[in-house]
């Protein structure tokens, strides 16, 4: 029997596929979506985009792949047992490995379903939809797709670009596009976003605003793509630019509280820029599954679930200094620690264990939540926020500078630092940017970027920070303060080399499309 392209099977069934949401993404079935009686005003177009936020589109990259990859791929998480999750922490990884091939077709589950709002939009809206009301309808669906190739060409490099699914039906096996040219369909994506979302929406709806961060990082990114020790100043201007727009000129504020982040009382605060919206009561494959990442059945909802505590690395715990306890807390779980709003009506609860705590929140009663299982976590987690692009201007302002004392740049990283409790910074280099990060983003599978961005243009110094990594669990005296690494685990069996930055396309993707195996051709 002839194999089949798994690309092309993704990308034709994803506009069938829609998770239950709440809200604004409240939407119909889909057998009422159609040529026949669907996109006939803006209520439908404002329907149909809403699809893009959450549910089974997202589920393969968000539990599968956005924190193996981000976190313990980048040396922020160890984990012992399960081999798909050893192979990432020991750079021994296969292309068999699951969490590779989840977040490949999840990603692309994504972009085939905005693809589909993308095409049915252009070709079915009724003539008396306002263009304007159609143009942000497909802007949110550009930047929907634009942060799934953004992902792919971070993890993978060179990719196929595919705008139009039922081409594949004519022409199924893809050959990869030039990693430059992946970057610039991102920007030009991001580009129309920003051109045409509204400066405000509803909660949880993209802007202007989210569509400018993302192109500032974006473009940050492109900065070092290529080059050796220098980035391209035009590029670093066009991230400054887009960056400090909405530093400046949004009227956004970081939200007061770091560890109320990621509570769901305070889901699509004004700092989550773009956040996965998922929703309480939903089935397998539809909602947020993170809570089973938790330490104790205890504090997880129906008491079940708390199969795969993820340990921090020793590295990661050295990132916070001694003042930097309230975002370590709210990232970090230490033995001893005590937190009352998980099973609160329990007393709380008190770590038993060193492991994750972020996007732990706790069960159904402390969530307000009747109809959360382990599948189905109500938090809406922040793919980009404000702090995040607030440290953008500030690396892009520093460029290729080894230090600034710039004004603009120290205002916005100090305001990060400031909201941790942290003292603020009077010059800033390269390292104190890189060391901020990873303690505001841990766990939220930003460090692997980091670390891909530095390596675009000073490759020695990613190898470095990643072969001295600590990449070990630890265990945590609470009567002492006393953290001890342990030595009895095993090291990582292979070095990371230049290569280690770029993963492995997935087996099964290659033994169905050989193509992909071929070298990367220009799309432009």
């Amino acid at each position: 029997m002839k194999s089949t392209n798994k690309i092309l099977v993704i990308l034709l069934i994803a506009a069938a596929i829609a998770g239950c949401k709440k809200s604004f993404l409240d939407r119909p079935s889909n057998s009422q979506i159609s040529s026949n009686n669907f996109y006939k005003s803006t209520s439908d177009l404002r329907l149909a985009t809403a699809s893009l936020y959450g549910g089974a589109p997202w589920w393969g990259w968000q539990n599968n792949a956005l924190i193996p990859l981000g976190d313990v791929l980048s040396g922020n998480a160890t984990y012992q047992w399960n081999n798909d999750l050893v192979q990432l922490y020991t750079r021994t990884i296969t292309a068999q490995n699951g969490y590779l091939s989840g977040g490949w077709t999840g990603l692309y589950n994504v972009i085939g379903q905005a693809n589909s709002v993308i095409n049915a939009i252009q070709k079915q809206a009724d003539s008396s939809i306002p263009i304007a009301d159609k143009n942000a309808a497909i802007a949110e669906a550009k930047f929907i797709r634009a942060v799934a190739y953004y992902h792919l060409a971070v993890y993978w490099g060179a990719v196929p670009i595919i705008e139009d699914n039922s081409k594949l039906i004519k022409d199924p096996l893809l050959t990869r596009n030039i990693v430059s040219d992946v970057y610039k369909f991102i920007a030009k994506d991001l580009t129309f976003a920003s051109q045409n979302l509204p400066k405000s929406d509803a909660p949880g709806r993209l802007t202007t605003w989210s569509a400018q961060g993302m192109l500032g990082k974006v473009y940050l990114t492109m900065a070092g793509w290529g080059k050796n020790g220098t980035r391209d100043q035009a590029l670093l201007d066009s991230a400054k630019k887009y960056a400090g727009n909405v530093c400046k000129s949004s009227g956004l504020s970081l939200f007061s509280s770091y560890y109320n982040l990621f509570r769901t009382q305070y889901n699509d605060s004004p700092e989550s820029l773009f956040a996965l919206q998922w929703a309480a009561g939903v089935d397998y494959g539809n909602g947020n599954a993170w809570v089973t990442y938790s330490p104790s059945n205890d504090i997880n909802p129906q008491k079940t679930g708390a199969w795969t505590a993820l340990a921090p690395s020793y590295d990661l715990y050295l990132t916070y200094t001694a003042k930097d306890t309230l975002r370590r807390k709210a990232t970090i779980m230490l033995t001893g620690d005590y937190y009352p709003e998980l099973n609160a009506a329990g007393g709380g609860y008190t770590a038993t264990q060193v492991c994750m705590k972020k996007h732990i929140i706790g069960n159904e009663k402390d969530n307000n939540a009747p109809t959360m299982t382990i599948w189905s976590s109500p938090e809406h987690n922040a793919i980009l926020r404000l702090a995040d692009v607030y440290l953008v201007y500030a690396e892009a302002i520093l460029g290729n500078n080894g230090t600034t004392s710039d004004g603009d740049a120290l205002t916005y990283f100090n305001k990060v630092r400031e909201r941790a409790g942290i003292d603020p910074a009077s010059t800033l280099t390269a390292d104190m940017l890189l060391k901020e990060r990873r303690a505001e983003f841990a766990f939220e599978g930003q460090y692997w970027i980091d670390l891909v961005r530095l390596s675009y243009y000073n490759p020695q110094k990613a190898l470095d920070i990643i072969n001295h990594q600590k990449r070990i669990a630890f265990s945590y005296d609470h009567a002492t303060q006393i953290a001890q690494p342990d030595t009895t685990a095993p090291s990582p069996a292979l070095p990371a080399t230049i290569r280690s930055f770029t993963l492995q396309i997935p087996a099964s993707e290659v033994s169905t499309d050989p193509k992909l195996s071929d070298p990367p051709v220009p799309y432009y």
